[in-house]
């Protein structure tokens, strides 16, 4: 009796399964190009950047984003926030497909979820089936996940490559390995053009974003169709994600300096990009590093402490989190000039900023993790915002 309630069981299962299989397959039909954007670095960026460019065509888009702070961004490039009820899940992006079909929309551009590597074949080939897979960068970043090499983040991201579709790239030490894989899958590759856009272009967006991205993002309007002006155009009316890397003035107790919400870019080369290309903007200014850490992400600590002290060597370090003596003894920062804060995890953003007083002409790097006291941090510390 047993045995028989068990198989009976296990052929609901399945017939359940099948069902939802097919209803899923049915609202995907009903949304013409879906564009699956994965990647170390940049996908919420460049998700926004496509979706930006696409709407100057005339069709109806719409993306969605995980980032820091999940969104859906509308047709009209409005931002939806997405409120869960437990913890992220790939099996979100099946429930909004259907939404987003009901609404009859022409484009989705759709950020991949998926860390680990069966969870983007997954994603891809189960759930997205995208006509135009994007990969914005290999970076060293989710090593628990993805792996530990260079080789192995890539080997994981191109589980995200198309069947039979287009797959836009950089051209860079990876991209050989990617279009094999789009060989395999019967998928063309396009490289995205570098210099398109100059510093001038750049310098007219209203937050700090990334020549590579803008480049992805031409190159996919262009195989949609939209012409590179009309794509430029589209682009620049682009909002940023909350987790966009920001400039502000500050004035902190009569000292004014800059703040940089670098946060998002939490692997080194990205976080190291950005403090480089920013200190040559403004150098004339002191760097100091606000390092926030997390107790779960002990091997990014290393990662980000390494980089301040062989690479960034700032005036100054004012680092949060639990535990920190353990990292802190590994680096003899007082021979390379370097003041160090230190503070435990329990110590309130206002605790932070008042640390940043006497800090004139400074350029406040916020580096390290975003989510829940990070956060908090920055809506604090934009309290201090000079409006110029």
């Amino acid at each position: 009796m047993i045995l028989f309630s068990l198989i009976i069981l296990f052929v609901l299962l399945l017939a359940i399964g099948f069902f939802e299989s097919y209803v899923h397959s049915y609202y995907l039909k009903k949304i013409p190009l879906r564009i699956h954007v994965n990647g170390a670095r940049g996908k919420s960026s460049v998700t926004r950047l496509i979706a930006s460019g696409l709407r100057e065509s005339g069709k109806k888009v719409y993306a969605k984003t995980t980032g820091s702070s999940p969104r859906i961004i509308n047709d009209k490039g409005v931002d939806i926030s997405i409120h869960r009820l437990r913890s992220a899940s790939i099996g979100e992006q099946v429930q909004l497909i259907r939404g987003f079909a009901k609404k009859k929309i022409d484009i989705l551009v759709i950020e991949c979820m998926a860390v680990q590597p069966q969870y983007q074949w997954i994603s891809e080939h189960k759930m997205i089936k995208s006509k135009i897979g994007v990969i914005t960068n290999v970076r060293p970043d989710h090593l628990d996940e993805m792996g530990y090499t260079m080789k192995d983040i890539a080997a994981s991201l191109s589980n995200s490559i198309p069947n039979s579709g287009s797959l836009v790239i950089h051209q860079d030490n990876f991209s050989k390995s990617f279009v094999e894989v789009a060989k395999r899958r019967n998928s063309d590759v396009k490289f995205a053009k570098k210099n398109i856009v100059d510093d001038s272009f750049m310098k007219k967006f209203d937050y700090f974003e990334h020549q590579d991205n803008v480049e992805l993002a031409v190159a996919v309007c262009e195989i949609v169709g939209v012409d590179r002006s009309d794509a430029l155009k589209g682009i620049l009316k682009n909002k940023p994600d909350p987790g966009a890397l920001l400039i502000w003035k500050i004035l902190i107790d009569k000292e004014i300096s800059y703040f940089i919400n670098a946060f998002a870019a939490n692997d080194p080369q990205s976080t190291f990009e950005i403090c480089d290309k920013i200190s040559n903007r403004f150098s004339n200014h002191r760097i100091c590093i606000f390092l926030n850490t997390r107790s779960d992400r002990q091997y990014r600590t290393h990662q980000l402490l390494s980089l301040i002290y062989d690479k960034i060597i700032p005036d100054k370090l004012i680092i949060r989190g639990s535990k920190l003596d353990s990292f802190m003894k590994k680096y003899d920062f007082k021979s390379k000039g370097i003041d160090i804060h230190q503070f435990e995890d329990l110590a309130e953003p206002a605790e932070i900023i008042h640390s940043m007083k006497d800090l004139d002409k400074y350029i406040i790097f916020g580096i390290g993790n975003i989510v829940g006291w990070g956060d908090t941090f920055v809506k604090e510390i934009k309290r201090f915002r000079l409006n110029d």
